[in-house]
């Protein structure tokens, strides 16, 4: 198994969309690459603790590989605004690409150069070694299973 943490602006709808892919084995939210130990939901929206909204993604890499996983993140994100996803303003809600292992790093950047021929724009989403991950609250956890037309400005379609 394998593991990636991804930024897309609101947490709620990166973990719907990314669990509907085949070869997604576990998702979850949190929070990451802050400074701050253990931030709540509140703290991190005060854009004080330097936290992303992420999700967390385990996959079976022999089902989906990185580069296929990323390709389905880049649809459901504008990587060329900064701290901003939809309606969804601050720095937590930045686009990143937050990873565990170095051997990623070379698919994650030439899956961003692929990417970046899409945009006159250049592309303003973090890749960094993940440095921490906090579980975001339980009520955050499959929030949109939880709550069916629940709010999401990503489109769900795979």
């Amino acid at each position: 198994m394998k593991e990636i943490v991804l930024a897309g602006g609101c947490f709620w709808g990166v973990e719907a969309y990314m669990e509907r892919i085949d070869g997604v084995v576990e998702t979850k939210v949190g929070y990451a690459n802050g400074h701050v130990e253990n931030p709540s939901y509140e703290e991190v929206c005060s854009s004080q603790t330097g936290h992303a909204e992420v999700c967390y993604i385990k996959f079976d890499e022999t089902k989906i590989s990185l580069e296929i996983l990323l390709n389905g993140f880049w649809k459901i994100i504008d990587p060329t605004v900064e701290n901003r996803q939809g309606p969804d303003i601050g720095s937590q809600y930045r686009t990143g690409i937050y990873y565990g292992h170095e051997e990623d790093l070379d698919t994650i950047i030439k899956s961003k150069e692929m990417q970046q021929k899409k945009y006159d724009a250049n592309i303003v989403t973090e890749i960094e070694p993940l440095k921490a991950f906090y579980d975001a609250e339980e009520y955050h956890q499959k929030y949109l299973k939880k709550n069916p037309g629940g709010y999401c400005h990503i489109n769900l379609e795979i």
